[in-house]
């Protein structure tokens, strides 16, 4: 009996040994800074088609991968948002300085499905006081900054959809899928299974085959019906334990989808700062060009501006920069169906890759003649 309880207990030790030299492992590989490491992966998984990249330095194009490949963009999606909330504002169509009740962002919050996004940006507002509102410019300033998901859908609400969707058009982007609500749409399994009375395999399975139009339209629905009747704390928390890994996939592959082509040509037009009126740029600036917060960044850099997206199977990027010798860059990179150690070393080394093609002119050649 002795004997067989020491077995146990050294079996459980050598398994917890194991699991730690794992975790000790993967936390080293994450960790570990590695420029190269993107454009490594972008020719290993180029036959895929689940990866995207296109850079433009100086109007010549460096190099393109599967740039018209249709890809989901996750948050950078909202890029498309914060455009249409500076004409929007430069028109005079909205307030920017109007108060916003943080009260009615929560509306459209629903805790652990953003990483922690909506409630960092809360925390950086209340550093010093507290907070009841805040103006509408800050609200998108937390959708960009901290890419808070509330803000996004509530700034759907007040620049309205249908608006939203025509930015493509004004800007001539050939390949982009609708904007639609991508927080409510998260609700979608819960509003099956309480309609139908199901099993969350069997919602699974409708999910799956359900059309874009219809999964659109529940989203929009949804979206509607929180603004007067948002869900409870307790319906918020009943129906996140229903969004297993399985529905999260599904979520995943369900958001817009555009290229990199089309978005290096948007990036180019926030670059030039020549295609929008100035008073557009105004409201934009300072909520795309978090960048240029940084000292540093402003010793070297006249502007730049990104935005970045992630699920647990997507990582994407968009920024544009110009240096203080002219010198305009433009990168786009989209990656799906990821393995989490991939996600994890792409949102670590995106930004020395993007530094090292801004700075490095051998970097600059080499990734040319890929």
């Amino acid at each position: 009996m002795w004997i067989a309880l020491w077995m146990l207990i050294g079996a459980i030790g050598l398994t917890l040994l194991i699991i730690s030299i794992g975790v000790f492992k993967f936390r080293r590989e994450i960790q570990k800074e590695d420029p190269d490491y993107l454009l490594n992966y972008v020719h290993k998984k180029a036959n895929t088609g689940n990866v995207s990249l296109m850079i433009q330095y100086n109007d010549e194009s460096y190099i393109e991968v599967n740039s018209n490949q249709m890809l989901p963009l996750a948050s950078t999606v909202k890029i498309i948002l914060a455009l249409e909330f500076a004409q929007q504002a430069a028109e005079g169509i909205i307030d920017s300085k109007k108060e916003v009740n943080l009260k009615d962002l929560e509306k459209f919050y629903i805790p652990k499905t953003d990483g922690g996004s909506h409630e960092a940006w809360l925390s950086s507002l209340k550093e010093k006081k507290e907070v009841v509102s805040v103006p509408l410019s800050e609200v998108a300033n937390g959708m960009i900054a901290y890419s808070s998901n509330a803000n996004t859908e509530y700034l759907m609400d007040v620049l309205g959809l249908p608006n939203i969707n025509e930015v493509f058009k004004r800007l001539g982007v050939l390949h982009h899928e609708p904007v639609y609500p991508i927080v409510s749409a998260l609700y979608i399994p819960t509003q099956l299974k309480n309609e139908m009375g199901i099993s969350k395999q069997e919602v699974l399975e409708i999910m799956k085959k359900m059309d874009m139009s219809e999964y659109c339209s529940r989203a929009i629905s949804i979206h509607n019906s929180w603004i007067n009747a948002p869900l409870t704390k307790k319906e918020k928390g009943d129906f996140i334990k229903i969004l297993n890994r399985d529905f999260q996939k599904v979520w995943s592959d369900r958001l817009p989808r555009s290229t990199t082509s089309d978005y290096i040509s948007i990036l180019h037009k926030l670059n030039k700062k020549i295609y929008f009126h100035e008073n557009v740029y105004q409201h934009l600036e300072p909520i795309m060009e978090q960048l240029m917060k940084n000292r540093t960044n402003q010793e070297w850099l006249f502007h730049a501006g990104q935005k970045g997206g992630s699920t647990a199977f997507i990582f994407t990027n968009a920024m544009y920069a110009t240096d203080k010798e002219y010198n305009r860059t433009e990168i786009a990179f989209f990656a799906n169906n990821l393995t989490m150690i991939e996600q994890a070393k792409l949102s670590r080394n995106i930004s020395g890759f993007q530094l090292k093609f801004l700075t490095n002119r051998a970097f600059r050649e080499q990734v040319k003649k890929c």
